[in-house]
């Protein structure tokens, strides 16, 4: 199994989580509340969501609603992938027609998964706004796609892959990279 190398301890992510969630309430609860929910897309971006809600709520007393996205059948790669993609719910319990929302995931890397949420978005309904938060972006995008919000932003080589864990999925929270190469070659050993 490849070697993991930390590059945020758990109270940098709880820091980043809440800079995200801060930048949110300014640009929406700042003066007047504006109407927005929140779309968590699986798997890490998920926990993400209900923790940006959870602060949220708490500092200002507004529960943006939460949704649930999965892209796996719209990523440019599922031909392309040995091993078939996981499918999760999506869970869209609002009417996105002109609805304000913030698209959350883990990281923000190629820009790819995200270029699969707004084509999976617009399966759905045609939202007024569209805002992308993250809570780390490691640089090396392929599409030009930037984060609205960004916890944590640091260049990441490309042969490294960034690995989010969250208490609710991992045990504990982190983020750490991991080398691409030899992480391939454990799968392929298996």
């Amino acid at each position: 199994m490849p070697a993991k190398k930390e590059v945020c301890n758990a109270d940098e992510v709880k820091a980043a989580v809440q800079k995200v969630a801060d930048a949110i309430i300014s640009e929406f609860l700042h003066d007047s509340t504006r109407d927005f929910a929140i779309i968590g897309i699986h798997q890490q971006g998920v926990p993400l969501a209900k923790r940006l809600i959870a602060i949220i709520e708490e500092k200002t007393g507004y529960k943006p609603e939460l949704a649930l996205l999965d892209i796996s059948m719209y990523r440019d790669d599922i031909g392309v992938r040995q091993d078939l993609p996981q499918i999760n719910e999506t869970r869209i319990p609002f009417d996105m027609n002109d609805k304000a929302v913030i698209l959350v995931d883990d990281v923000l890397s190629s820009g790819r998964t995200i270029r699969a949420a707004l084509d999976a978005l617009t399966d759905y309904g045609r939202p007024g706004l569209i805002r992308l938060a993250v809570l780390f972006n490691r640089g090396n995008h392929e599409f030009p796609i930037g984060a609205d919000y960004t916890g944590i932003s640091l260049d990441v080589p490309s042969e490294r892959k960034v690995s989010v864990e969250f208490i609710e999925s991992d045990g504990q929270d982190r983020v750490c990279t991991i080398d691409w190469e030899k992480r391939l070659q454990s799968q392929e050993d298996k």
